[in-house]
């Protein structure tokens, strides 16, 4: 008989989980303006509302935040850090932040202007925001492919090449500050890109002068696809592809809650001794002292361990296969995901499932708010609220891809919470018929708007 799966760790300490009735549950999402971002924790039941910060940390790293060093200037943990990221990663310079929108505040400061134009694969809300927040402009690449949602393709984070090249020809490379290049890929469903693609970005950068910059918050499941996805890597060790990926990068942002199995934190690192020396000016004066940034010396140890940790295939392993039983289980049900399921989420094309609600009355959202009315689970909507309102015309923007958003902690969840999960999202999409009336906007912020909308119902 062969030997069934199972996960890598054991489970030492336990939270307990509160169930809610359906009464409560419409009063609550009433009271928090039909955004599931103003729900208070203990409202929800399961909560894959992000894998952001919201993983369990291992063993050693609690070891490591009690040996923490908490000095103000030349921390022993900043250097753990520091030699991690060079082993791992490759680069010489870096600078803690206290997450990833923090890391982009501070490199953006230092390299985007207005009327720039940053070329990538489907920028994150955070990542646009700060873009268009300093008046310039993102200019999504992605391939094709990444909009059909039933499509399978290896790698639906990839670059179209003609695409890049079009942009990087149409506007001088002083307009260009750099190329963004997401791995994974959460906004085209958490798709990864490959070092074929990689390299080849890295190329026509090189040709047309201008660098290339990872959003790296998902880094080691990106290099886990490329070990299942891309022949040449199979025999690869997680740590040898991503010392390969990041040969093709000139910079970096991290949120290293992802894939740095923390709670809080994030860094930038680069290659260019200047464009540290820029970066640590913006760091001082946004975040804190070069040498701790926005984190505690306990947080930069336990990161130091997350950063091993995440990079060893037997962890990957663990996490990405629970990811896909949830996604094999919807698509068992007949709901319609992005194919091939993603690294840290299951992405529900909500398109499809309420065909019967019109998108100026965000499909998505209205499906995250049925679900989390079934069963008291918390998603988070991908689509038209979160794509924003154009910067000039004011209008709202629509997007290829409306998503519901299924993110999983990292080492929180078993599979029995997949299987619930599953069969609520299967009852919501056995009566998606009978839901034909959306959401509107009541109070709106004027940028990144999804974290603090207000709605009613239709």
């Amino acid at each position: 008989m062969e030997i069934p799966f199972s996960e890598s760790y054991k489970i030492k300490m336990v939270e307990p989980l509160r169930k809610t009735t359906r009464e409560q549950r419409e009063k609550w999402i009433k009271e928090a303006k039909y955004n599931l971002f103003n729900l208070r924790s203990d409202q929800v039941f399961i909560d894959l509302l992000t894998d952001s910060g919201t993983g369990a940390m291992s063993d050693r790293q609690w070891s490591a935040i009690m040996m923490g060093d908490e000095s103000y200037a030349g921390a022993r943990s900043f250097f753990e850090l520091k030699d991690i990221i060079k082993k791992i990663l490759g680069f010489p310079y870096f600078l803690p932040t206290h997450q990833g929108r923090a890391a982009e505040n501070v490199l953006f400061s230092a390299l985007v202007k207005a009327g720039d134009i940053v070329p990538g694969n489907s920028h994150f809300d955070t990542t646009k925001g700060h873009i268009e927040f300093r008046k310039a402009k993102a200019v999504d690449c992605t391939i094709d492919e990444a909009f059909h949602t039933e499509l399978e393709h290896p790698f639906k984070g990839n670059i179209d090449l003609d695409k890049l090249e079009k942009v990087l020809k149409d506007y001088p490379k002083e307009k260009i500050p750099f190329i963004c290049v997401t791995v994974t890929c959460n906004s085209s469903g958490g798709q990864p890109v490959s070092i074929e693609n990689l390299r080849d970005v890295y190329v026509l950068a090189q040709k047309y002068g201008v660098p290339t910059m990872f959003d790296s918050a998902r880094f080691a499941e990106n290099a886990y696809f490329i070990k299942m996805r891309e022949p040449e890597y199979a025999n690869w060790s997680i740590k040898e592809i991503v010392a390969e990926m990041y040969k093709y990068a000139d910079m970096m942002t991290m949120s290293s809650k992802k894939d740095g199995l923390v709670n809080m934190g994030g860094f930038i690192a680069m290659r260019d001794s200047e464009l540290y020396r820029s970066c640590s000016t913006f760091n001082i004066m946004f975040e804190g002292f070069v040498t701790y940034g926005g984190m505690a010396g306990r947080d930069m140890s336990a990161l130091a361990v997350g950063l091993n940790e995440s990079t060893e295939f037997d962890y990957l392993e663990t996490r990405i296969k629970q990811v896909e039983y949830l996604g094999n289980k919807l698509i068992e049900y007949g709901v319609p995901v992005q194919r091939p399921i993603g690294g840290h989420a299951v992405f529900v094309d909500a398109k499809k499932v309420l065909c019967n609600v019109p998108k100026e009355q965000f499909q998505a959202q209205t499906l995250g708010i049925e679900l989390y009315l079934e069963a008291g689970i918390r998603g988070v909507e991908i689509g038209a609220l979160l794509a924003d309102r154009d910067p000039v015309t004011r209008e709202n923007r629509y997007p290829e891809l409306e998503l519901l958003r299924l993110a999983i902690p990292r080492r929180v969840y078993t599979n029995n919470h997949m299987d619930v999960i599953a069969a609520a999202l299967k009852n919501v999409f056995d009566r998606r018929d009978k839901i034909t009336k959306g959401l509107e906007i009541e109070w709106e912020a004027p940028i990144m708007r999804h974290f603090t909308v207000e709605l009613k119902k239709l």
